[in-house]
């Protein structure tokens, strides 16, 4: 056990999440960076060696309750309470609502909001306790604006941004900052946590929208900005001595955040997003 900090990073395989857990622990902090499958764990190492910093890379699957809390408390004992969580670890399901059973959107609903969920209340009493602490969850401009063929991944982030704002009032009464992190367009492997299932089939009514909607997400990752900028913000969110809420990556996300934020009657989203499938 150590008296430096300790964050706790999930996903960090690859990513937004590799480049947080490296950025926290060249700033001197204790870094548990985790993931599903350790043996994806070599970009990590790979960059951590490079920087010149040293981290603890953990198996933790935010779909297995139990194992990730008996996760957190070996962290815990090993190093000393947790006073950073970072919610990264996310998947995005493709398809449209009539496309998606039930079990695409517990799919859904499980990685992105409820393994996050279940987290964050495992770390709160001892943050609470101390009066301090930083919780931040990696959410998307796809948390604040429907996008077409999106329809679970946002619903997910939507709830995840809901329950975030809900709890940082409360968990502020106890020296804890609660804060999310808006991604737009970020240059990952995003087919390693994508499941297009749904857009499988060649004879879907769908398919000819869908085509389109890829190619609008196809031209929009040729401007994405790289997964070190996004951690950047993620990293001064966790680390700022003035946190807020919502922080945005880039000025693509400020400007698709802000055309939802000011949209009263939702027009302005809905002709927005219309334009992907044109």
């Amino acid at each position: 056990m150590t008296d430096r900090k300790v964050a706790l990073v999930t996903g960090t395989s690859s990513g937004i999440g590799l480049h947080t857990a490296v950025g926290l622990a060249r700033m001197g902090i204790h870094v548990v960076a985790t993931m599903r499958d350790t043996g994806r764990a070599g970009r990590l190492r790979a960059e951590a060696a490079e920087q010149g910093v040293d981290l603890t890379i953990r198996r933790l699957d935010v779909t297995d309750r139990d194992r990730a809390r008996a996760t957190l408390d070996e962290v815990a004992a090993d190093f000393g309470p947790i006073s950073i969580l970072v919610n990264n670890a996310g998947q995005a399901v493709l398809g449209t609502l009539e496309q998606l059973d039930d079990a695409a959107l517990q799919r859904q609903l499980d990685v992105n909001l409820l393994g996050a969920a279940a987290l964050t209340r495992h770390v709160l009493p001892s943050m609470r306790e101390s009066g301090a602490g930083r919780i931040v969850s990696v959410t998307s401009d796809g948390g604040v604006v429907g996008q077409p063929f999106l329809d679970a991944y946002s619903a997910s982030k939507f709830a995840l941004e809901g329950l975030m704002q809900s709890l940082a009032t409360v968990a502020a009464r106890f020296g804890i900052a609660v804060s999310v992190v808006e991604p737009s367009y970020v240059a990952t492997n995003m087919t390693e946590n994508l499941d297009a299932t749904a857009l499988a089939n060649p004879d879907d009514p769908y398919r000819s929208l869908a085509e389109k909607y890829a190619q609008t997400a196809t031209a929009g990752m040729a401007r994405a900005q790289s997964a070190q900028e996004a951690a950047a913000v993620v990293i001064e969110a966790a680390t700022t001595g003035t946190p807020r809420f919502r922080w945005q990556t880039s000025e693509a996300a400020v400007a698709s955040v802000g055309l939802s934020l000011t949209d009263l009657d939702g027009g302005a989203v809905v002709k927005a997003m219309s334009t992907w499938l044109d």
